[in-house]
């Protein structure tokens, strides 16, 4: 053999050995998108299959293993890596969120995280990336893309929703954070979640139907629960800057770092409207959150968060038909607003007493205030003969704060692969409310409210010392390697203690109390075949106690009982082509009692009744596909029949002093949609590596706008388009750009309609808009 060969076989041998013989291998997995470190990851021996060892709560991992030349990363929900070895350097990995995992984590299903397929529900996950890929002004840009969920716009963040439900402006959703309700029960505000700061939201998590087993009152048509971000492994930031052709401009910034045992993450945004496409809708906003870490030891964590959100908003109101199909966004007055005021705090500790059994601690406080002069509560007085004779308003203001716990305790038992679930609830939050009279002057020639004077004169003024305990426990048992049974019970008192502050004129004593107790049973399973395929079913009860405002304003006419619903659904999920389809299939079946309802008054206010039955039965259905990796489709939607069972309405005739009883049974409920649906298709091509253009179309199907099915709205279908680079190398590595276009054919359409006896009005959705973005993050692990 000649020398140089056999120096060649030497080096040769001597690099392989060096390869495979390599031990002490070290190193840190991450969130690509958020950059926090992932706890119990899976890392195998890519040659053998082998799992050599899973991270830790740090994300960090170390493996002393022999003959190793590469790595696979593993985690549900988040696309699996291979890493090549390289001279015993740190391995840092960062995972990307997966949009078409099939078994994508959970947390809300019982406050602990557990994979999809263990969960008798329907819920879906809007994660990292998909947060990142839309750059969401408004938070319905993001939840619109889940099966069964319409947010409406209403504008500048406000909102309202229907989850199996039409739309409603009722208490009929949880909305929380990090698992804790964002108001009291009986304090509901179908506007509340621009009291988030969509910033800091790192998951969103959405339960379709009842969980009031679990999470009490309102939980009904659903419990939408946001993730918030916590510290990075090591330290990273984010800067961005946006804004539109309408004015709209918004700089968000975040940061944080981790060292030894603690943790902060630190982030928030700033927006701002001025002269926007309709009129009347200046509007400021600020969020804020913080979040420490501090582990104790590897079993024992702590954490404190604290979210702070302010929104200073006009309120242009609605448009007759008029203004809306000529394209008209004038207000018919320049004097109605909104200022909202909402701290949230909380200190949560967890102790993993061992690998079965795990407690958690929370306590948290509130403190929220919300003033406004609405415009849906400008009313004109008319006489008999239907002619304008004045008109009238009122300024509004509602303030709580709350301190509360939240606890639970999870332990698993070998019997059955059984787990229990044992948890307790307190919320202390006590409440005022005080509504003033208000004389609005009309220039009635050019239906144009000109201005107001405030009288003096209290409509409502009380405090209310609002108690809500409760205590839940749930039980799961696996009898077979494929079917799970769960079972669940809660009982919630929630008790209202009113004191009157008039003295007198008041239809109201000074002094009440109302007590509202249920019992909220659950019952599911899920059979898992196997190969990602499987079944869930499940009955459960949510309820619904009449809000403060509804049993004490004094604008409520009549007395309101507690609603109470029994839903009753099915579902399955499959995957097919290598866990390149994913399908997901529900069918409910939800009967309320009691239901309230908003009806309309002749004065074009509204308030609430209860209708004697109601009936929502609705099938669910989503596919994603990714065909190759550079390429994702996904399609959602539902039809959904929203029936009165029993309901009927009192119609006053002014001009005869005779009133009409309107009976509905059997129509189809006011703004309820037949067909809802959103689609989108992603390409992000791998020979420009972060690259990313998408097509979304959403379908609003049509629905009757008043609950005699006289008058419809024909719905609409909407398309957007969204693009952005994100530098993955070089000396630009970390900025980004993108370019939104929301309304791409410039569609004329209303986000909501309502029929009154004088016409209908039309909350007027955005033209075309056009966004442009840029960003700068950094990370070091």
């Amino acid at each position: 053999m000649k020398l140089s060969t056999l120096l060649y076989t030497i080096i040769l041998c001597m690099v392989s050995a060096f390869s495979f013989a390599q031990n002490n291998l070290h190193g840190t997995v991450t969130d690509a998108r958020t950059h926090e470190p992932l706890a119990g990851v899976m890392i195998s021996n890519t040659a053998t299959g082998a799992v050599l060892t899973t991270t830790n709560n740090k994300g960090k991992f170390e493996i002393k293993a022999k003959n190793v030349s590469s790595l696979r990363f593993a985690m549900v929900g988040f696309t699996p890596q291979i890493i090549d070895i390289a001279d015993g350097k740190a391995i840092d990995v960062m995972m990307e969120p997966s949009t078409i995992d099939l078994q994508q984590v959970v947390v809300s299903a019982s406050r602990e995280r557990q994979a999809r397929q263990d969960a008798p529900i329907a819920i879906s996950k809007i994660n990292a990336t998909q947060i990142h890929d839309t750059k969401a002004t408004a938070l319905y840009q993001l939840l619109n893309k889940v099966t069964g969920v319409y947010m409406v716009d209403l504008g500048n963040e406000q909102h309202t929703m229907a989850i199996r439900q039409p739309i409603t402006y009722n208490a009929l959703y949880l909305y929380m954070e990090d698992g804790l309700p964002i108001r009291p029960t009986g304090i509901f505000n179908h506007n509340s979640l621009y009291e988030i700061n969509m910033s800091g939201v790192r998951d969103i998590e959405v339960i379709k139907g009842p969980a009031s087993s679990l999470y009490g009152s309102n939980a009904v048509g659903g419990a939408v629960n946001f993730i918030t971000q916590g510290p990075p492994a090591g330290y990273a930031g984010n800067i961005s800057l946006q804004g539109d052709n309408y004015h709209y401009r918004r700089v968000d910034a975040d940061g944080g770092f981790s060292s030894g045992k603690f943790g902060l993450y630190v982030g928030g945004y700033l927006a701002r409207q001025r002269n926007g496409w309709q009129d009347y809708t200046d509007f400021d906003k600020r969020s804020g959150n913080f979040k420490t870490t501090y582990d104790f030891d590897a079993n024992t964590r702590l954490t404190t968060s604290l979210a702070y959100n302010y929104l200073n908003t006009q309120t242009p109101g609605s448009l007759d038909s008029a203004k809306f199909y000529s394209r008209k966004y004038g207000a018919n007055q320049r004097f109605t607003y909104r200022e909202v005021k909402a701290l949230r705090a909380n200190t949560r500790l967890d102790h993993k007493w061992n690998d079965k059994s795990n407690t958690f601690f929370t306590l948290f406080y509130r403190n929220n205030s919300t003033g406004q002069l609405p415009s849906y509560f400008i009313s004109d007085v008319r006489d008999n003969a239907g002619n304008y004779v004045s008109s009238n308003g009122q300024e509004n203001n509602q303030s709580f704060h709350s301190i509360g716990i939240l606890t639970q305790h999870r332990q698993d038992f070998d019997f059955l692969h059984s787990r229990l679930i044992i948890g307790a609830y307190m919320d202390n939050s006590p409440s005022s409310y005080y509504a003033k009279y208000l004389d609005i002057q009309k220039d009635v020639a050019n239906n144009f409210y000109t201005g107001y004077t405030n009288t003096g004169k209290y409509i409502d003024n009380y405090r209310i010392k609002l108690f809500n305990t409760a205590a839940y426990t749930q039980y799961e048992i696996k009898p077979t390697d494929a079917l799970r049974i769960v079972m669940g019970l809660r009982y919630d008192r929630i008790h209202y203690n009113f004191t009157n502050g008039i003295t007198s004129g008041s239809k109201y004593k000074q002094q009440e109390t109302n007590d509202f107790n249920i019992v909220a049973p659950k019952l599911g399973l899920t059979y898992n075949f196997g190969n990602n395929k499987g079944l869930y079913a499940n009955y459960s009860v949510g309820f619904q106690p009449p809000e403060t405002g509804d049993l004490y304003s004094a604008r409520q006419l009549t007395p309101l009982k507690q609603a109470t619903f029994n839903n009753y659904e099915a579902g399955g999920w499959f995957a097919a082509f290598d866990k390149k389809l994913y399908l997901e299939l529900s069918v409910y079946d939800l009967e309320g009692r009691n239901e309230i309802i908003s009806q309309l008054l002749p004065d074009n206010t509204t308030q609430n009744q209860n209708a004697g039955a109601t009936r929502h039965r609705g099938v669910e259905y989503s596919i994603a596909f990714a065909p190759v990796k550079e390429l994702a489709f996904r399609f959602s939607g539902t039809n959904a029949w929203h029936t009165y069972r029993d309901y009927s309405e009192v119609r006053a005739n002014y001009a005869t002093g005779t009133n009409t009883v309107l009976v509905y049974n059997g129509n189809r409920m006011a703004n309820a949609p037949n067909w809802i649906a959103n689609s989108e298709i992603t390409y992000k091509p791998a020979y420009l590596n972060g690259f990313r253009i998408s097509g979304e179309w959403q379908h609003i199907g049509s629905y009757f706008t008043n609950p005699a099915n006289t008058k419809t709205y024909g719905g609409y279908d909407l398309f957007n388009a969204r693009t952005g680079f994100d530098v993955k190398g070089g000396p630009l590595k970390g900025c980004g750009i993108w370019f939104n276009v929301l309304n791409l054919t410039n569609k004329l359409y209303a986000t909501t309609v309502t029929s009154n006896q004088y016409g209908d009005t039309y909350n007027a959705a955005p033209p075309r808009v056009y966004s442009l973005g840029i960003s700068y993050s950094f990370a070091k692990y």
